[in-house]
């Protein structure tokens, strides 16, 4: 929901320095608008981007693990780090007790 709101804030504010270029109205405002609307926009893509989300089933065969495990601060659940060689991707895997360890 968050991301959402701010999404449309940053398009907002795209919008209106969009128009205060166009119209030459508020120029004064231009680069706090743009800057502001570029700032969210591209660093929520980002965020979603750079961040997947824990995963629950088992890990692929060819993950590695990397012996890793730390309690993930957004749930609160122990996690478990595996390596994707193929695709040099690091994966983080919620840790259950019947899945067997690699």
């Amino acid at each position: 929901m968050l991301p959402m709101f701010l999404y449309v804030l940053g398009g907002v504010l795209l919008l209106g320095a969009g128009i205060a270029l166009l119209t030459g109205l508020f120029v004064v405002l231009l680069p706090q608008l743009l800057v502001g609307g570029l700032l969210l926009v591209v660093g929520l893509a980002i965020e979603r981007w750079r961040y997947k989300p824990l995963m629950r089933t088992g890990p692929d065969p060819s993950w590695k693990d990397t012996g890793e495990r730390f309690i993930d601060p957004g749930s609160g659940q122990l996690t478990a780090v595996y390596f994707d060689p193929q695709r040099g991707e690091r994966h983080y895997i919620v840790v259950d007790e019947q899945m067997p360890p690699h």
